[in-house]
């Protein structure tokens, strides 16, 4: 972890939130170790107010995707989630939904070059 580069009255205002912490619960910054410590770093936001590259929260763009999915499909509740957990992933940048998102992207031309991508539709349905 990269040290941080404090100005003098951060690193005195730092000091002084460290020694104002009581002894006995100063282990986890000790753990860590001091100089890696940050008391002012900002906090991530709530996932309700994180929006993605179309400026849309995780909520719009679950509601646009489940209403663009044909009148009466069938949706499970594994179905849900996997929409779910792919959108905050997305949110969130995580490297494994990008590895997901790149795969899918992947098949879908595999499946339309083979001619097998209304096939595939076909035979997995939602639900």
């Amino acid at each position: 972890m990269a040290r941080q580069v404090l100005t003098p009255e951060e690193e005195a205002n730092k000091r002084a939130i460290y020694e104002a912490i009581p002894a006995r619960r100063r282990g986890f910054i000790d753990k860590m170790g001091y100089d890696n410590w940050d008391p002012f770093q900002k906090p991530f936001d709530p996932i309700d107010i994180r929006i993605d590259t179309t400026k849309r929260t995780s909520q719009q763009l679950m509601r646009e995707f489940l209403q663009s999915l044909p009148q009466g499909s069938p949706v499970s509740t594994d179905y849900s989630r996997g929409a779910w957990e792919l959108c905050v992933g997305f949110i969130n940048g995580s490297e494994s939904f990008r590895g997901m998102f790149d795969f899918c992207q992947w098949y879908a031309k595999l499946l339309e070059k083979e001619g097998r991508l209304d096939e595939f539709k076909e035979t997995k349905t939602l639900g």
